[in-house]
């Protein structure tokens, strides 16, 4: 027990007079003229960090949460709101009214008769019927404890379509989304999820699901799934065969079909996990909504998963796994696959399976390798010169895609790796173990007793400590190595890398470093580009968009989380969040199309706007290490339980002593918590409150002798999810959780509310080591996100006090900051200062409790702004005006900037208390248990009709719609010919011109596939490779660039006359022979995009080949010896490497020779349509 606590809790049971208050109201409001002007100056401050931002004042119809029904109702019952009258816009202002029960309201509008001034409301401020007077500390708006600006449409980032809003975690288990990719002709925006595959078809983004849809996915485009599947992790499109093709956990390669109307389905299966769903259905997407099954599927990696993929320049798909496989796939081999029947599907795998090259083998000689054992996490193919990227974390390999020949390998420094001898993959060397070791020394066992057992004890804490602090700064050592996070190639050909530290290295064709870049500290995450334009999505959430020079053009907020993946399709830029959601950004972004659409949004968002409101019960105590009666947790919690939705319980000093302490702060260094102790509490306080029949548990987490869990009723629980944890010592070297805190973060309605349950440093004159406890606590505690990246404090603070141009921010912006409310409860410690035992109980005994108010340590330090600055305490309600304990203390803040506001979407989480009280009739511990009560109005978007209204916008305001028909502009070009003839091997070259003058012009060539003439001189079908690769008789470099305005580009076109193909079973060639590429045919595309959407105007050129009337013979190749291929295994093209010394050395621009004006021949002109 701590010096005061008996001394406290005699005073409080002493009390028997009537209370002698002085006569001061507090229930005065402020002005709605302050209120307003505070509302516009606090505006004025806002700043980038801040999720949602813009003025909106409404007053609208509520849903109160009734605890007893199934789902929050309006009244005519529906679990979604209908749009109020378009008519009722934002001129209109009147008076919100709030409820503070299941039927009382209290209203915080009305006039002011000016003898409340702004200070003496931010002060003390009284509220209405049913609620309590608070009491709110100095310090509130300034820096870090300024309240987080929202409001119905963000102004410094462009109007987002909400494809898929941010989903709840709780719902997502087993379908998480990690890959995305869009498919721009068919208008589709797939989408790769832990359980499988899911597409959106874009021209029905606006509509909604209509009879029910997947929980969590109630607000989303309607979107269609195929068969579940082990969690896909890399996606390549194949637009020439309509297929997607998939890389997946379980190591196989998958393939599925564009066209959904001709794909094969199957009925719907349940989701994974619990099944529940909204509106009636349990799958994504109507009742009898089929899914639709893969085309083609084969096993690629025994034991390990397909880490990546890309299809190469000449159609063969490469797919990268651990420790450095990397295995190609020849498209032959795939092609006769995909013509089988459904019958013959297992056939069809065996063919392919058997098919591949292992190319790790086939650059290995005498044991020696250039390849390093790492993961390959991404392949990327050049498509302008015909190569492949293949990036561990730390180094690049360089491949001829046509030769399969390994060119270079360099590391990010681009220094040339050497080669190395093939060794077994060695395993990451596992986290340092910690082991506190006490050894009493001779002096210590000659005292013995109590010094003796205190000595050990501060020897167990310091070492505890110290290992907290080595495995703390080894771990932010590691985080802070640089490792590439992403990896693509601009229209230019340059190809870009992102780095774990932010920065982007840039460089050319042949694997020389251009330069390095770096704009944002966060980790890059995924890169993107078209045209001028790339774009880079951060870990921290950050998208920025740079030229193709590197150059910073804008960035913003994108999503709360990190920007894992992105994809471009028609006029948008989609990013998808770690969390889940997807999110549409016009590729013209920021311009006047941002205006617009913003404005346009602002004014209908009353139609949009929704109102909950729940009640909220917070408990705290200091147990003492002890065990109470069922009795005692109902006195506490139980009995006024029946009419809250959410429940969140402290404890502190839930176990204690040196030795347990000492091992918790070891198991935290390793991630491990709990005890047997705070497992006891947690399942006695679930059975007090009926859990698994009213409520749900959401989340726990225990720090020593800290503990925090949280409780919602079952009811309320499709609305609250995405729970996190966090933790900050404060004990012995800030790394002992007997002092400390522990907190939960839970989203509620799409609000963020944070919890924090607390124990300080204690004895009466340590009030200064208090407020420390609660600025170190405020300023650190960083909640455990999935994806990794707090791991601890200390890279938290380094990866947030950097702003998007890199410059070092005023104040670092803690978690706690950006929370919509934010509540502290437990054991504070603050005490009575300047006033004796005897005058105390005197007090007490007189019922003097607003005189002992001012004795106390906490409002002296809260009114000087040195402690819990712009944080609120209400007074006790009960009848015998009982005072909560001195010690136990639940404050709390919510939206509001000032003390009168009213909830809209600007103020999105407005509570009260309604009944703070400590239950004196609970005797097991020194310390009294307290119970606070509130009351929350929370204003809320809906999604789905926001998004209806983005959509009528796009189609009625004339404005907006030239403005998106002028960024589908495709620069004028003009390409020099129609027909190219070779003969001879010669190299051909034609030229692409850019005749706009003010706009770049991207361009890609694609070859739409090749024929044969017959013997009987007709041709046979042509058809594509994968990807619309070229033949392997035909080079065309480059593929991919970009034109300056008025410039012309020349593309080299080559082919040879014999090339070699080989025969590969399980990986080792078996038959080599030579064909004749004479007689065959096949058509170029030349696409033409410009930077603001991927419209394309095309150009098709005829490639022939012209037999020369004498023509040598090729060499006679000798096939090795070995074993006969089986019948069903399929032969696969793989050109020679003796590929003639001219093709390898015209190179254009900085990496091509220029050609003579007599290699080019005489080609007609002709123009893009």
């Amino acid at each position: 027990m701590e010096p005061d606590d008996e001394a406290l809790k005699e005073l409080a049971a002493a009390s028997s007079r009537p209370p002698q208050r002085r006569g001061i109201s507090y229930s005065q409001p402020l002005s709605r003229g302050d209120a307003a002007s505070a509302r516009r100056a606090a505006l004025r401050n806002h700043s980038l960090d801040d999720e949602h931002i813009l003025p909106a004042s409404h007053s609208l119809s509520y849903t109160h949460h009734d605890p007893s029904a199934g789902v929050p109702s309006a009244a005519g019952g529906s679990g979604y709101h209908p749009p109020l009258p378009t008519q009722q816009h934002h001129h209109h202002h009147p008076s919100a009214s709030y409820s503070s029960g299941p039927s009382s309201r209290r209203s915080v509008g009305g006039s002011s008769d000016g003898s409340m001034t702004l200070e003496r409301a931010m002060s003390e401020y009284g509220g209405g019927h049913g609620t309590l007077p608070e009491f709110v500390g100095a310090g509130g708006g300034k820096g870090i404890f300024r309240v987080p600006l929202r409001a119905a449409m963000h102004p410094l980032r462009p109007p987002p379509l909400e494809v898929r809003p941010h989903p709840l975690r709780e719902t997502q288990a087993g379908s998480f989304l990690r890959m995305l990719a869009a498919e721009p002709q068919r208008r589709q925006l797939w989408a790769g999820a832990e359980s499988g595959i899911r597409v959106w078809a874009l021209d029905e983004v606006f509509a909604g699901w209509g009879a029910g849809a997947r929980r969590g996915d109630e607000e989303s485009a309607p979107f269609r799934e195929g068969m579940p599947a082990p969690p896909a992790l890399c996606v390549a499109m194949d637009r020439a065969n309509g297929l997607l093709w998939t890389g997946h956990k379980d190591g196989r390669i998958r393939s599925w079909r564009m066209d959904l109307e001709t794909a094969a389905t199957a009925p719907a299966p349940p989701p994974p996990g619990s099944g529940e769903s909204v509106g009636g259905s349990s799958h994504g997407g109507s009742n009898s909504a089929p899914v639709f099954r893969e085309a083609l599927t084969w096993q690629a990696y025994g034991r390990t998963p397909v880490l990546s993929m890309a299809v190469t320049s000449y159609g063969e798909i490469w797919s990268g796994s651990e420790g450095g496989v990397i295995k190609a796939w020849p498209y032959d081999a795939i092609a006769k696959s995909l013509s089988l029947s459904p019958e013959e599907r297992h056939m069809a795998a065996l063919l392919v399976e058997r098919a591949y090259i292992d190319l790790r083998n086939h650059c290995t000689v005498g044991n020696v390798c250039s390849l390093p054992a790492s993961d390959v996490k991404y392949i990327l193919a050049d498509h302008s010169r015909s190569k492949v990227w293949t990036v561990t974390s730390m180094t690049f390999a360089l491949w001829d895609a046509r030769t399969r020949e390994l060119l270079k390998v360099f590391g990010m420094d681009g220094q040339v790796e050497s080669a190395r001898l093939e060794t077994p993959v060695m395993p990451e060397q596992p986290m340092e173990e910690v082991e506190v070791k006490v050894k009493p020394s001779k002096k210590d066992k000659s005292q013995g007793g109590s010094l003796n057992f205190f000595q050990k004890s501060r020897n167990a804490l310091m070492g505890a400590a110290d290992a907290v602090r080595r495995v703390a700064t080894k771990g932010t050592f590691v985080e802070d190595n640089r490792r590439t996070g992403a990896v693509a190639q601009a229209d230019d050909g340059t190809i870009w890398s992102g780095c774990t530290n932010g920065s982007i290295i840039q460089w050319d064709g042949n694997g020389n470093r251009m330069q390095e870049f770096q704009h944002h500290t966060s980790s890059v995450q995924c890169i993107k580009a078209l045209g001028d334009r790339v774009w880079v999505g951060y870990a921290s959430g950050t998208v920025q968009v740079m030229d193709v020079e590197g150059n910073l053009l804008a960035g913003w907020t994108g999503h709360s989380c990190p920007v894992i993946r992105m994809a471009l399709g028609g006029s948008y830029i989609y990013t998808l969040a770690h969390h889940g959601g997807i999110r549409g950004w016009p590729l013209t972004s920021p311009g006047p199309l941002d205006d617009i659409l913003r404005t346009e949004l602002a004014n209908r968002e009353l139609s949009y706007t929704r109102m909950e409101k729940i009640n909220i019960m917070v408990g705290s105590w200091n147990v003492a290490q002890g065990k109470v009666t069922a009795e005692a947790l109902r006195l506490w919690l139980g009995s006024v339980s029946s009419d809250v939705g959410l429940v969140v319980v402290g404890l502190q000093e839930v176990e204690m002593g040196a030795g347990f302490l000492a091992i918790s702060a070891a198991k935290e260094t390793v991630g491990l918590e709990g005890s047997a102790n705070g497992q006891w509490w947690i399942d006695n306080i679930g059975k007090a409150l009926d859990e698994g029949t009213s409520f749900h548990r959401v989340g726990s987490r225990q720090l020593a002798a800290l503990l925090i869990a949280a409780w919602v009723r079952k009811s309320l629980k499709p609305y609250v999810g995405d729970v996190e944890a966090a933790a900050v010592p404060c004990g012995l070297g800030r790394a002992i959780g007997n002092k400390g805190g522990v907190g939960l973060r839970i989203r509620v309605y799409d609000r963020k509310m944070c919890f924090v349950s607390n124990h300080f440093a204690a004895h009466l004159e340590a009030v200064n080591r208090r407020n420390a406890d609660f600025d170190h606590i405020y300023r650190t505690m960083a909640f455990n996100k999935p994806h990794g990246s707090t791991g601890s404090a200390t890279s938290v603070q380094l990866h947030r006090t950097v702003n998007v141009n890199g410059n070092q921010v005023d104040e670092v912006r803690p978690d706690l900051a950006d929370a919509d409310m934010v509540v502290f409860l437990g054991d504070f410690n603050y005490r009575l200062y300047g006033i004796s035992y005897d005058e105390a109980r005197d007090m007490v005994s007189q019922r003097s409790f607003d005189w002992l108010r001012e004795k106390d340590q906490l409002r002296a330090e809260m009114k000087a702004g040195k402690v819990f600055q712009g944080m609120r305490e209400g007074y006790d309600s009960g009848e015998k005006k009982r005072i909560p304990a001195w010690c136990d203390r639940v404050l709390y803040r919510d939206s509001r900037a000032v003390s009168v506001a009213e909830c809209s979407l600007e103020c999105p989480v407005v509570a009260s208390i309604t009944s703070y009280v400590a239950c004196m009739d609970v005797i097991e511990s020194d310390h009294k248990p307290v119970r606070c009560t509130f009351s929350v109005d929370i204003a809320r978007v809906d999604e789905l009709t926001r998004r209806q209204e983005y959509g009528e916008i796009i189609e009625s305001n004339e404005e907006v719609k030239a403005m998106l028909e002028g960024s589908c502009f495709v620069p004028n070009t003009t390409v020099s010919t129609d027909e190219i003839i070779l003969e001879n091997q010669d190299n051909i070259v034609f030229q692409i011109t850019n005749n706009d003058e003010t706009s770049k012009a991207a361009f890609e060539i694609l070859c739409d596939g090749q024929s044969t003439k017959k013997e009987d001189g007709t041709k046979s079908e042509i058809l594509p490779r994968a990807s619309f690769g070229f033949p392997l008789w035909l080079e065309v470099q480059p593929a991919v660039g970009l034109i300056k305005p008025g410039e012309t580009m020349e593309i080299t076109v080559h082919h040879e006359d014999f090339y070699t193909q080989e025969e590969f079973v399980d990986g080792i060639p078996q038959n080599w022979w030579c064909e004749d590429t004479r007689d065959k045919e096949a058509v170029l595309t030349v696409n033409i995009t410009g930077s603001t959407s991927t419209e394309t105007k095309t150009h098709k050129i005829d490639v022939r080949h012209r037999c020369p009337l004498t023509s040598a013979p090729p060499p006679t190749i000798n096939p090795p010896v070995s074993v006969a291929p089986p019948s069903n295994a399929m032969s696969s093209e793989a050109p020679s490497k003796r590929s003639s010394k001219k093709s390898q050395t015209n190179r254009q621009q900085q990496d091509y020779a220029q050609f003579g004006s007599s290699e080019v021949h005489d080609l007609c002109r002709m123009r893009c349509p």
